[in-house]
């Protein structure tokens, strides 16, 4: 019996929230295709040491597609990729971003068009060719989002309208068997935080703690998996109690 098929982008780092999905999604039987920049990771987190290792770990439960968001022609690229060598893809993560701090004042217009080419409309011309290819039992779609944006304004901008999205696919898809959610993991360590950033995260955490890539892979896993079908059209906080307000 062949096994399901998922699309996870933005695995480009050993313990990045990306390659926690994957692991755990092929821990629960899916084979994967798994996207990546490195031009990315040297431009803005100094280089993507350790993906050899990382793709010879998941072995040949998953493939590895270089593929840059910010080109138009990146989706129809990276599904046809996927659909020629394993076939009907049932999951789409969108678990890539392109995220470089500014703020209003401070933001430059290439910078801008860059976020929102790689957040917004990648991903949804993304989500466009995976409709397209559905098959017949349907899929999922999980979406990553954040809040952040005082201080990270092209970047949160983007995925405010990321959110939108993904959340009218819900609606639009649903007559193809497709749900389609956003996730919003909250503060999650992947050693990109100083100590003073990660002290002021767990200082807002009732948890005590910040999350991991495995927390938000576990939520992924019940998204697109069976016991997640009746989860659809929804902006889901699962940070941990990050975002409480009272």
């Amino acid at each position: 019996m062949s096994r399901p098929v998922a699309v996870i982008t933005g695995v480009g780092r050993p313990v990045g929230i990306g390659a926690g999905i994957a692991r755990t999604l092929i821990a629960d039987g899916w084979d994967l295709a798994v996207s990546y920049w490195t031009g990315y990771d040297d431009r803005v987190n100094g280089g993507a040491a350790g993906l050899d290792a990382l793709f010879e770990e998941f072995g040949d439960r998953a493939i590895a597609v270089p593929v840059d968001l910010e080109r138009t022609d990146a989706a129809s690229t990276l599904m046809g990729a996927v659909n020629e060598r394993l076939g009907t893809v049932s999951a789409l993560v969108l678990s890539h971003a392109e995220g470089v701090d500014s703020s209003i004042l401070t933001t430059t217009v290439e910078s801008f068009d860059r976020h929102f080419a790689v957040n917004t409309r990648a991903s949804w011309l993304l989500i466009a060719e995976f409709a397209r290819q559905i098959g017949p039992d349907g899929g999922a779609i999980v979406a990553l989002t954040s809040d952040h944006t005082t201080h990270n304004m092209p970047y949160g901008a983007s995925k405010g309208a990321l959110d939108r999205i993904v959340i009218s696919a819900a609606k639009e898809l649903g007559h193809l068997g497709i749900r389609s959610n956003a996730l919003n993991p909250g503060p999650v360590d992947t050693g990109w935080m100083t100590e003073e950033v990660r002290a002021s995260g767990i200082a807002r955490q009732p948890t005590g703690r910040l999350g991991t890539p495995t927390d938000v892979a576990d939520m992924v896993s019940f998204l697109v998996g069976p016991r997640g079908k009746w989860v659809t059209g929804q902006l889901l906080y699962a940070d941990g109690g990050f975002a409480a307000k009272y």
